[in-house]
């Protein structure tokens, strides 16, 4: 049964490439190491999101919306690429961005934070409150402007944003069949969970036998768990697949938490460093570089033999790097 897609906006710049990393295979002695360059969609300095919006903003237009409404932490990825997909549609965009804002000064101002004014948003700070008590009066006051606001989930991540990463796995396939190359393994940061429901759900779709791998950046396994699986069903619903089980396919590993969300450790910079100096490519401080931390980790310890492939799945973030500078340094 094949998926029954949505209308989408031809947002990003697809398909990314799929590249061998030889210089940090050898360093660390272990599988065949693979990277899928979703830092490449071009979207403002591109980002897994882009594929999310591609959907989520079709969505809002099939709706007559005028004004994308969207949270996140102030040095949000996924704010920043909602904030392009607004400019590039000509849509009004509100971003409500958790805690205080930033001393008064240009120099505070950096990173994604800096691109989201560049690029026209209206940014709102919930300061000590909930987002969800925030979001509910940003909608009212786009509204009282006599607009007509459509609100995207954090991280992009429902049945729309997911869908995006059911194409991708299929844009994957495609990629392997033509270069007649077998992966055993996908690892890749995950948080709202979006971006690893639709590429469980998708790795059904087009038969993937690998292993999918989240490494979560912030939340318990079980929980993430649980929240993947009853988001990959609801996509499966979404997309015409009727009841498709995927429970047993979410793999979630919370083995490197660190300090919490955003906290840069030493297991962060080793591996954003390491990647730099090898590979000429740079990983962000709180997703990539969280994920590929793990990912060495488990290749120190045995986790994956000679022989095998795994696949670093790079879902972008560079633009914050900046802001994270005292603590890369």
């Amino acid at each position: 049964m094949k998926p029954n897609y949505p209308p989408r906006l031809p947002i990003a710049h697809l398909p990314t490439p799929l590249e061998k990393l030889d210089r940090l295979t050898r360093h660390l002695g272990g599988p065949d190491i693979y990277m899928k360059r979703d830092d490449q969609t071009g979207l403002a300095g591109g980002g897994n999101k882009t594929r999310k919006l591609e959907f989520l903003v079709a969505d809002a237009l099939k709706h007559g919306c005028d004004h994308l409404i969207t949270t996140g932490a102030a040095q949000s990825n996924h704010c920043r690429q909602t904030a392009a997909a607004a400019a590039k549609y000509g849509l009004g965009c509100s971003l409500v961005l958790r805690g205080q804002p930033p001393a008064a000064s240009t120099t505070a101002v950096t990173g994604n934070l800096l691109l989201n004014h560049l690029l026209g948003a209206h940014l709102y700070w919930t300061g000590d409150r909930e987002r969800s008590q925030v979001i509910p009066e940003v909608v009212a006051e786009v509204e009282t402007m006599g607009r007509k606001p459509y609100v995207i989930p954090l991280g992009g991540s429902n049945v729309w944003g997911a869908t995006g990463y059911v194409l991708a796995m299929q844009e994957l396939a495609e990629q392997l069949h033509q270069a007649n190359m077998n992966i055993d393994f996908i690892i890749m940061g995950s948080s709202s969970g979006g971006t690893q429901a639709g590429m469980v759900l998708g790795a059904k779709v087009v038969g993937f036998h690998g292993r999918v791998i989240g490494i979560s950046i912030d939340h318990p396994a079980e929980e993430l768990q649980m929240h993947v699986a009853a988001l990959a069903t609801a996509t499966a619903t979404h997309l015409g697949l009727g009841t498709t089980a995927v429970a047993d396919l979410v793999d979630v590993n919370d083995d490197y938490l660190g300090g919490g969300y955003a906290v840069v450790g030493e297991a962060e910079r080793e591996a954003i460093r390491m990647v730099a100096q090898l590979e000429g490519i740079l990983l962000d401080p709180v997703y990539t570089g969280r994920a590929m931390a793990g990912l060495i980790d488990l290749i120190r310890w045995g986790a994956f033999t000679r022989g095998q492939s795994v696949l670093f799945w790079h879902t972008g973030g560079a633009p914050a790097l900046p802001a994270f500078a005292d603590k890369l340094l």
